[in-house]
């Protein structure tokens, strides 16, 4: 018998989307800020400042997200726990050998599991490292141009270990590595939808997931 189960409550739902919506931003507007591909007319223009601006705007947007939920991983359900990003308990490591033979086409079925898997787990642990990697040298990009106490604080403190040129390499290359794996989560969410026939797909947008009774 199947059952639905409301796992995404509405800050991590809220939380997916924004976040999704403010690297989209960031990244095309960062690519314009390494590669101008659009010629202005004129100084009036100042289309390089409205890009930048842009690209500070959704930073906010993208930091004040990753704070909600960093808060949300203690306040929300299971689903949402901070615990969920490290599986590293013997059940979770058989999860994470389930879906890796899974994924190596030596299994037919993934795991049935309600909330993230193992596998999904630590990929989004490693993805909040880049993010903060990102939040860092983004600042300490800014403070080139701002050499507020402030921004020194939150990352023109590399400039001393790092030379600016590095650190705009690794703020552009961690970019295509999160286009690289949104490419690649939409993908997996698509083929564990199919498989798990449990609507991961529609969960993102209305918080319910379709198990069989017996599952947990």
């Amino acid at each position: 018998m199947l059952k639905r189960v409301y796992v995404w409550e509405f800050p991590v739902r809220w939380s997916h989307w924004i976040l999704a919506s403010s690297i989209a931003v960031m990244s095309i507007t960062g690519y314009y800020i390494g590669n101008p591909f659009i010629p202005a007319a004129s100084s009036n223009q100042y289309l390089m400042g409205w890009m930048r601006m842009i690209h500070l705007v959704a930073a906010a947007f993208f930091n004040c997200d990753i704070l909600l939920r960093i808060y949300w991983a203690f306040a929300g359900n299971e689903y949402a726990g901070w615990k969920t990003f490290f599986p590293f308990s013997a059940q979770r490591l058989k999860e994470l050998s389930g879906m890796l033979r899974f994924c190596l086409f030596l299994k037919k079925n993934p795991p049935a599991i309600t909330g993230h898997d193992a596998c999904s787990s630590l990929i989004y642990l490693l993805v909040y490292v880049l993010f903060i990697g990102q939040t860092i040298t983004g600042f300490a990009l800014f403070y080139l141009a701002n050499p507020l106490f402030i921004w020194k604080l939150l990352g023109g403190w590399l400039f001393p270990l790092f030379s600016i040129q590095t650190v705009r390499l690794y703020h552009h290359f961690v970019m295509w590595v999160l286009i690289a794996f949104a490419i690649v989560h939409i993908y997996a969410v698509w083929v564990l939808d199919q498989a798990r026939k449990d609507g991961s797909i529609s969960s993102i947008f209305t918080g319910y997931k379709t198990i069989e009774e017996d599952e947990d």
